[in-house]
């Protein structure tokens, strides 16, 4: 498959996913979840009843929503959430009453910054209700009496997440999670778990594995909470490297929010990989802000960080219904399904490369390095190669190599590829 057809294959899924409302629990995340078993049967369901207790948090009801719609008494109709589900607040609960205008402002949402945005608004853990419009839309609203319906129902459910496990020839774990739990928003709700996916296909088609491969898609924060509650011993022995991926799909920037110590393999492999490339952004755990929360907390500590495009809050259409395909593009998807091959590749060519030969090999007799003796202005064309081989000591990983060169890890991977097939080098 053609690199643009990657990123293609990946947007297609993400609008089959878009119509659906998603939220922590209900019928369409469900649904969601099992068009990803369909695809990759591999993937094992996961349910916590409504009421269990996970570390400190109790898994809520599940939300079921059926129609809701503003009516004013002349019969015209707005926020309705056949039209939009951004219209209404996330599990609201139930309501059928009159309002009079000034008390429908008082449910009404609008976006802090975008007048013409409908906003994403929640309310997870205290029964409450409300409606998003654009502030352009509020400010057209008449006077008078208005019926508000939403039919809607919190009972008792499950909470759905699921984990996709490719075993290796080593038990050792490279972990991704994303997050399905948002309504119609193409970057920050589908652009991870279809990178996920795709990430998933790549790893199925490696004729061998070193590593084992584990993934999981599960609603944001309650969902990581309650798979830690279930797998943390497992993870804490297996896990060496993983990745939180959220709002991949845009071609603006590419984004790595550190660990909370800013130091473990995933950090420095991110690091490496995004070296050199146009507008990258480090943030520090002080910014975080989806799952890394979870994974990285104090007694969890997992080597996990989040890689993300333009990050969560930091882009204009975030939390709103302008995040939609004009924001996610298979040429996004596609730079972000890259970098984490490229990680895939470092971890199952060999973290730590060693020279075969005591002091510098002659590069000039296998042609890996000019016969002729010149004087070079700036710098010599076999400068990357030797500076490569200098620190291939069986000590020190890929990532560092790269970090410590400033150059972007697939550089490195291509040169080790180099010295591997010439002898020079084997890869630990």
């Amino acid at each position: 498959m053609a690199d643009l057809d990657v990123g293609h294959s990946m947007l297609s899924f993400a609008k089959e996913l878009y119509p659906l409302n998603r939220s922590l629990m209900g019928p369409d995340i469900r649904y969601s979840l099992e068009l990803f078993r369909n695809r990759h049967p591999e993937f094992q369901l996961l349910e916590f009843p409504s009421g269990s207790r996970v570390f400190d948090w109790n898994v809520p009801q599940e939300w079921t929503i059926r129609q809701a719609y503003i009516e004013h008494e002349s019969g015209e109709r707005f926020a309705v959430f056949s039209e939009s589900n951004l219209h209404l607040m996330g599990y609201s609960i139930p309501v059928n009453k009159s309002l009079n205008k000034q008390e429908l402002l008082r449910r009404i949402h609008t976006h802090p910054r975008d007048k013409m945005a409908i906003p994403y608004v929640t309310s997870y853990y205290s029964k409450d209700w409300g409606f998003c419009m654009s502030q352009n839309e509020v400010d057209k609203l008449p006077d008078g009496e208005y019926q508000v319906l939403i039919d809607s129902e919190l009972n008792d459910g499950n909470l759905c997440l699921q984990e996709c496990i490719i075993k290796g020839t080593n038990d050792k774990e490279i972990f991704f999670s994303s997050y399905l739990c948002h309504p119609s928003m193409a970057n920050n709700e589908l652009s991870g778990p279809v990178l996920l996916s795709q990430i998933i296909d790549y790893v199925k088609s490696m004729s061998s594995r070193k590593y084992t491969y584990r993934f999981v898609l599960l609603p944001e924060t309650i969902g990581s909470i309650a798979y830690l509650s279930s797998r943390l011993d497992l993870l804490k022995q297996n896990i060496i490297c993983g990745y939180v991926l959220s709002c991949v799909g845009d071609e603006r920037a590419y984004s790595h929010v550190e660990s909370r110590k800013g130091n473990n393999l995933a950090d420095m492999a991110l690091k490496a990989a995004l070296l050199n490339l146009d507008n990258v952004f480090h943030y520090s755990f002080l910014e975080r802000g989806s799952d890394e929360r979870q994974y990285c907390a104090p007694g969890i500590d997992l080597p996990i960080c989040t890689f993300c495009r333009s990050k969560f809050g930091e882009y204009p259409e975030y939390h709103s219904n302008k995040d939609d395909f004009s924001v996610v593009t298979a040429a996004g998807l596609n730079g972000s399904y890259e970098i984490i091959k490229t990680i895939i590749d470092s971890f199952e060519m060999g973290l730590y490369p060693k020279v075969n030969i005591q002091c510098e090999p002659q590069l000039g007799r296998r042609g890996l390095y000019p016969n002729v003796s010149k004087l070079y202005l700036g710098k010599h064309p076999a400068e990357t190669r030797m500076n490569v081989i200098a620190y291939c000591d069986g000590k020190t990983s890929i990532f560092d190599i790269a970090n410590k060169l400033s150059l972007n890890l697939s550089t490195i991977l291509d040169e080790l590829r180099i010295l591997e097939s010439n002898g020079l080098v084997e890869v630990i």
